[in-house]
């Protein structure tokens, strides 16, 4: 298949993969492109325009998917661990209704192609995570609202093979994403950024555990790539989208601290985590796709971004702290 000459809808397209995803379809040659999207998208590209639509209604979603020749569908809800101990149903429900409506709409619409963005969240705790093992395990009990949300959007797709003999679902399940966009909250950021923000504010970079996890971190323009990659050639199975190399917590700060020139102190009374949490890649080397972007480029990348941009992402945890 084909991206040049398509109208694109990309929802969620505001977010860290989706500005990525947007540029490289954009360099594929597409003729249009909507995102999606509840905030407004400013510094857009020529032949991008956005749409702020709240997901939950399908009306919304039916009018958004007529007239689209691919959709991507990135949308999906953030937070804590402590947000996802506390407030579930916050994640989950909204999930289901974006992930179902989406769909739907896009089979009604009889889209060429659809993306759909599942998650880690839909595998057991193990050192690593095989696509096939999906269905003959549960979710991590520390994700498993977020986790069966994803796991049902993957479902409501085997039922369209099944009942309408619509096969044209592309899945992909991407590891620990980073990169220019992310959050760097505080509060709640994932490792890289978080580290960044630390590095940058303070003399000494604090750093969780001893650094031995071993995690897979994968750049989102290596996400954008892989979805565009699965589109184009129209895989229908899930795959993984991760490096498949193990990078230690350690290697991380060390990147970190060497960019920004700062030392590291170990706070080993803290909690490391799983030892080893790794994607298979052998499915997505199969079907002809691997990352490009090493760890160290990505993480100056997502530092040289944020240095730029901290003061507008400052401004805006000060107005979600008032809120």
């Amino acid at each position: 298949m084909k991206i040049e000459g398509k109208k694109i809808l990309v929802t969620g397209g505001s977010g860290m993969i989706g500005r990525y995803l947007v540029d490289l379809l954009l360099e594929e040659g597409a003729s249009e492109i909507t995102i999606a999207s509840l905030d407004e998208v400013s510094d857009l590209p020529e032949n991008v325009k956005y749409k702020i639509v709240d997901l939950r209604h399908f009306d919304k979603c039916i009018s958004l998917c007529q007239g689209q020749d691919i959709v991507f569908n990135l949308v999906g809800v953030k937070g804590s661990p402590k947000m996802c101990a506390e407030q579930p149903a916050d994640f989950m429900v909204p999930m289901l209704q974006f992930n179902t409506n989406m769909m739907e709409a896009a089979r009604l619409a009889d889209v060429e192609w659809y993306l759909f963005t599942s998650s880690v969240g839909v595998y057991k705790p193990a050192e690593v995570f095989y696509e096939e093992d999906v269905w003959s395990t549960f979710p991590s009990p520390n994700d498993r609202f977020a986790g069966w949300a994803k796991r049902i959007g993957e479902l409501q797709a085997e039922a369209y093979k099944i009942q309408y003999d619509w096969d044209r679902v592309s899945i992909v399940r991407p590891a620990n994403v980073y990169g220019a966009y992310d959050n760097f909250s505080p509060e709640n950021a994932m490792v890289i950024p978080s580290l960044i923000r630390k590095a940058d504010e303070n003399d000494i970079m604090s750093v969780w555990g001893d650094g031995s996890p071993v995690r897979d971190f994968i750049h989102a323009k290596d996400v954008a790539r892989g979805m565009v990659h699965m589109v184009k050639n129209q895989i229908t199975k899930p795959v993984n989208l991760g490096s498949g190399t193990g990078i230690s917590i350690k290697e991380v700060a060390d990147t970190v601290s060497k960019i920004f020139d700062k030392p590291i102190a170990w706070d080993v009374d803290k909690p490391s985590g799983d030892k080893i949490r790794l994607m298979s890649t052998s499915l997505a080397e199969e079907v002809g796709f691997k990352t490009i972007i090493t760890l160290e480029e990505g993480i100056k990348e997502t530092a040289d971004w944020y240095l730029e941009n901290k003061e507008i992402i400052n401004q805006r945890y000060n107005v979600f702290l008032t809120e």
